[in-house]
């Protein structure tokens, strides 16, 4: 008997509290209740539904950890949700979280940039950033062949690329509303 190959499946560790409800009741596994958390991933940047500790106290934008170890605010990750079940709240405040997570992980973004290949031949990752067109996108090549983006304000100083972090999060928001047929940083 041959054994598929199953790569481990990839868990998030931390994620950001979006909305919560003291007594909530799950969206995702029925009869679930209690402190009910909406929070985004920090990695895969996927909403997430989670159950807080009883008592536990939670504020909008906090990090919070979800690994499989060592949890002591959070009982369970109850499940994936999509845009459109999350709270109003929740999507008033996805923008700003996803902001603050893209500035957290300035290295990650930026090795991004650092790394993104063509998609086809006509279209490169790059040009699907928002405000990257082909002048920003050659200019980027170009730039990183000579010497890799160290952060932000580098890749701002060396090609005029203004706000990279807004247009990072802009094209972030954006897979999340399932507004592009190709995602470049949330995972499904």
């Amino acid at each position: 008997m041959v054994r598929a190959y199953n790569p481990p499946r990839k868990y998030e560790e931390y994620a950001y509290v979006l909305d919560f409800n003291e007594r909530g009741k799950s969206i995702t596994v029925r009869g679930r209740q209690g402190i009910i958390i909406t929070a985004i991933g920090e990695d895969r940047l996927t909403l997430l539904e989670v159950l807080g500790v009883p008592n536990s106290t939670f504020e909008v934008g906090e990090k919070i950890f979800i690994g499989k170890e060592g949890r002591t605010k959070v009982l369970s990750v109850l499940g994936k949700m999509d845009y459109v079940r999350i709270s109003p709240p929740a999507q008033t405040e996805l923008p700003g979280v996803v902001e603050k997570i893209v500035n957290e992980n300035e290295k990650k973004f930026v090795d991004y940039l650092n790394n993104a290949q063509p998609l086809t031949p006509r279209i490169h990752a790059l040009e699907l950033i928002p405000g990257v067109g082909k002048t920003y996108m050659k200019a980027m090549l170009e730039e990183r062949d000579k010497k890799k983006f160290d952060s932000f304000e580098d890749l701002q100083q060396r090609i005029g690329f203004k706000e990279p972090v807004k247009q990072i999060t802009k094209r972030i928001l954006e897979e999340i509303l399932g507004e592009t047929r190709m995602n470049l940083f949330v995972k499904r």
